[in-house]
């Protein structure tokens, strides 16, 4: 099957995992055609599967806003006409799903046919789409989806819930390849960041106000008044002066690092003993499971779909948002106890399996077989 799949090529969790699925379904033969501004920055291999198009935006005197929107459109059209695709696949709504539709009914006028799916990934549906200056159009172009995916049962609920949405929406979770975690642990490289045997903890993310990361630097602030302790921050964003504003008043920089943007974060994640995800709301909450994939457990907040990827007391403990006593003392239970955290860690790894790319890659290719053939039905 030719697939073109459109992302963002950031390091958002969306384009991880359309281009992780892209890379997959090009190794069990599927020709895909990646489609966006830049070359996705996990798209780090070749293949003779594997496609990128890039979508050039001119400046023009005229626009004071680059109009991408428009030149994404014409780009589908373009692949879709010349590498004859058999279908679309759109990652996050804005403005993708609306392009998507806009290249079909291009396309539709000259005797082509494509069908396109929108996976909806969070944010596109709990900030962004909820945002009056967004929701007709993408209410618009998510109902005109020939399929619609979300990644939690939780994103599910609230589409249904912020948007007038008349399609049936299927649930396909996001997903980790487990051999890609299986990195060796050395007891050299922890020394790098913990010399004198620390517990390291660790929490990654693109320090939006959404992750509350200065919740993270209070938890760890709790745990090391109890036991020796180091963290490791791993992303960048606007709040990443306010956290180091707040480490300082803390007391905290000696023993914090901050990494910033990692293109592989497996191989930091392979020596931490605790992972801390602190976010406000959290539709899957990818980061979460790759910290598992990496047999590290996991202290969360309960929001959105985090209880459907960390499980309370096996993989590792959920609180309420804000409360930075409860998680640290979650944290401090699995960490002081070593036998107790080698168990919470094999526990962590059993249920990032769960979630392994063999486990979902069919239910993609179901969906797609099934919107090519024109009979779609919603993946149980």
């Amino acid at each position: 099957m030719k697939i073109g799949i459109v992302c963002y090529p950031t390091f958002g969790g969306s384009g991880v995992v359309a281009t992780e699925l892209g890379k997959a379904l090009a190794l069990k033969g599927h020709k895909v055609h990646f489609i966006t501004y830049s070359q996705p920055f996990r798209l780090d291999y070749v293949s003779e599967n594997l496609f990128y198009h890039e979508v050039a935006v001119s400046d023009y005197p005229l626009f004071d806003y680059q109009p991408y929107e428009l030149v994404l459109s014409s780009k589908l059209v373009d692949v879709v006409k010349y590498e004859e695709l058999d279908l679309l696949h759109v990652h996050y709504a804005i403005p993708h799903a609306s392009a998507a539709y806009m290249a079909k009914q291009i396309l539709a006028s000259q005797g082509i046919h494509v069908p396109f799916i929108t996976t909806l990934h969070g944010t596109d549906i709990t900030l962004l789409g909820k945002d009056p200056s967004f929701e007709p159009v993408i209410t618009f172009a998510i109902n005109q989806s020939d399929a619609l995916t979300a990644v939690s049962e939780s994103l599910k609920q609230d589409t249904y819930k912020y948007f007038n949405v008349t399609k049936e929406i299927a649930v396909i979770p996001n997903f980790i390849c487990l051999n890609d975690y299986k990195v060796n642990n050395t007891v050299c490289q922890k020394k790098i960041y913990a010399p004198l045997g620390e517990k390291l903890l660790i929490h990654v993310s693109n320090f939006r106000k959404v992750k509350r990361v200065d919740d993270v630097l209070r938890v760890f602030d709790k745990v090391r008044q109890k036991i020796p302790a180091k963290l490791i921050l791993v992303g960048d964003g606007p709040e990443r002066s306010n956290v180091e504003k707040l480490c300082r008043e803390l007391n905290t920089c000696d023993d914090i690092r901050s990494l910033g943007k990692v293109t592989n974060p497996e191989q930091i994640l392979a020596i931490a003993d605790l992972f801390l995800l602190t976010s406000e709301t959290e539709s899957f909450g990818l980061s979460a499971l790759e910290a598992m994939a990496s047999k590290v457990p996991v202290i969360s907040t309960n929001t959105g779909g985090l209880p459907e990827v960390n499980v309370n007391g096996y993989s590792g403990f959920m609180s309420n948002v804000g409360d930075v006593d409860d998680m640290a003392k979650n944290a401090l239970y699995i960490l002081e106890d070593s036998k107790r955290l080698e168990e919470f860690k094999s526990n962590a790894y059993q249920q990032a399996a769960k979630f392994d790319i063999g486990k979902i890659l069919p239910m993609y290719e179901k969906l797609y077989d099934s919107v090519v053939s024109g009979k779609y039905l919603v993946i149980k």
